[in-house]
């Protein structure tokens, strides 16, 4: 019989709705302890600080140590983590797996909220705010994580579409982009959660969609670009491999790729916290393309073996988990098969309306009838989802507006949106936590009208320019941005034998 969660929501702090329609009040029933029947005054609506992060109405305690649920999470984290493919918790949808679902959400819209996408900027592809700083300053410290890296990929590789070129000629980096980060659970949290969670977030794409037309639907063998495979059939699509292992000796933040920079720090939070004896987990997250890379690189640690912790003759592994949000394929099906295989669970949350999940693979995928698969097996466009499909539909919702535009459709808000209001297949639409609906159009336009929230309305205060002491306006410098460890070299020589 599948485990029941659905008694062990994490509390959130109230908060107003912030749809006053008769269809919100359906979407937030005044039964819910978060629902309120007075609107919030339109100045603290979209109250924020000076730099725009969010809108305070929307920062809930997700953790909170008196709460007494938390010990039903420590027990109940391998279920939620997906250790039976999430059976009986998605219809209807588990409280519980859905509070998660949004707290690893949010941190893959941080990879978002904290890009520099502005070409003026001097600091155009890297992140806004220092490592020690990252989650301060985006209002998620309730989360109970340190960022204990930045990951960086090359920009030198066949995805023009995915980074953008700056205006100026001098940057921070011109062949480096900044493209996520790896953290790990505080104390506190980790008591919370019942194991030491290790959380790896990959960036995406926010607004544009041509980086679609860059994928050729070209697949080429995993092996073939370093990464280890005991099957030499595996493949995943060119683009997200090159990503992923490509590197720039001329750069100090690519001089190590993404994959270099990855798996040695999980080796080290792995062999720190599981060595001391601590229950480890490693979950990775990702919306859009960096969903895509969280899937190749939950394949990378378990093929590698770099979730082994060290010194255990029982040779206990941590268990690997993706929460993909709006993800392409990402390989064929012996990709597929062998992940199962190595145990990497992967939950991916779609939207209907969405055309990201179709891509690549549209004629050979997993909907074809498997003898035609097997008969296109060897073609170099045949893909394969992974893992277990949650689908969600914009259209359910009386706060978005029914439309068919492909870029609100991908929009991470609105999934996150969308989670928040999913209870199973046919359910009524409502808000379980109260999470602010105001969030969708942080990077969009897709609040129906008649809720006053302006569209795109996240930006930064006179877009990063500060007013000097002699009256003059200029860009500040920011705190230097971490690259490498400065043993990392070191680190990676003593990986090189699993690695290679």
């Amino acid at each position: 019989m599948a485990l029941s969660l659905s008694a062990t929501l994490l509390p959130h702090h109230p908060r107003r709705c912030t749809d006053f329609s008769s269809s919100a009040a359906a979407a937030c029933p005044q039964t819910h302890p978060l629902f309120s029947r007075q609107p919030p005054p339109p100045s603290s609506f979209l109250t924020t600080n000076s730099t725009n992060k969010l809108p305070t109405t929307c920062l809930p305690k997700v953790l909170s140590s008196s709460s007494s649920s938390h010990s039903k999470l420590s027990h109940a984290w391998r279920q939620v983590h997906g250790e039976d493919d999430w059976a009986g918790l998605l219809d209807p949808m588990d409280p519980l797996l859905r509070s998660e679902l949004i707290r690893y959400g949010e941190m893959a819209q941080s990879c978002y909220d904290a890009f520099d996408y502005d070409p003026f900027s001097y600091y155009f592809g890297g992140c806004r705010f220092p490592r020690r700083a990252f989650l301060d300053s985006l209002h998620l410290t309730r989360h109970g994580y340190d960022v204990t890296r930045y990951l960086y990929a090359t920009a030198n590789i066949r995805l023009p579409n995915f980074f953008t070129k700056s205006r100026w000629p001098n940057l921070w980096s011109p062949k480096a982009n900044w493209i996520g980060y790896v953290a790990v659970s505080d104390d506190e949290t980790s008591r919370v959660l019942g194991r030491r969670d290790i959380a790896i977030a990959w960036r995406g794409t926010v607004t544009r969609l041509e980086w679609l037309a860059d994928l050729m639907n070209y697949l080429k063998p995993v092996d073939g670009k370093k990464i280890p495979s005991r099957d030499p059939r595996v493949k995943v699509q060119s683009g997200f491999v090159d990503l992923y292992t490509e590197k720039d000796d001329s750069c100090r933040f690519c001089k190590y790729s993404a994959r270099e920079q990855v798996v040695t720090e999980v080796k080290r939070l792995t062999d720190k916290y599981g060595g001391a004896g601590e229950e480890v987990s490693i979950t990775i997250t990702g919306h859009s393309l960096g969903s895509a890379l969280a899937t190749l690189s939950a394949y990378d640690i378990a093929e590698t073996g770099l979730n082994l912790v060290e010194g255990e003759e029982s040779g206990r592994a941590a268990p690997i988990c993706v929460f993909s949000f709006s993800g392409p394929r990402v390989g064929n099906v012996r990709f597929k098969e062998r992940l199962d295989f190595l145990g990497v669970k992967v939950l991916r949350v779609v939207n209907v309306h969405d055309i990201v999940p179709r891509c690549p693979g549209f004629l050979f995928n997993e909907d074809v009838p498997r003898v035609l698969t097997k008969l296109a097996e060897g073609l170099p466009w045949c893909y394969s989802h992974v893992g277990v499909e949650l689908e969600l539909d914009h259209k359910s919702s009386p706060f978005l507006k029914p439309t068919s535009d492909l870029v609100s459709a991908h929009n991470l808000e609105a999934h996150l949106h969308l989670l928040d209001g999913y209870h199973g297949k046919g359910q009524r639409f409502a808000l379980a936590s109260g999470r602010d609906p105001a969030l969708v159009n942080k990077g969009s336009d897709f609040l129906q009208d008649h809720h006053m929230v302006p569209p795109f309305w996240r930006q930064d205060h006179n877009k990063g320019l500060i007013r000097t002491q002699d009256g003059r306006w200029m860009q500040p410098e920011r705190p230097k941005l971490d690259d490498h460890p400065e043993d990392m070299h070191e680190y990676l020589n003593s990986l090189r034998a699993i690695l290679s």
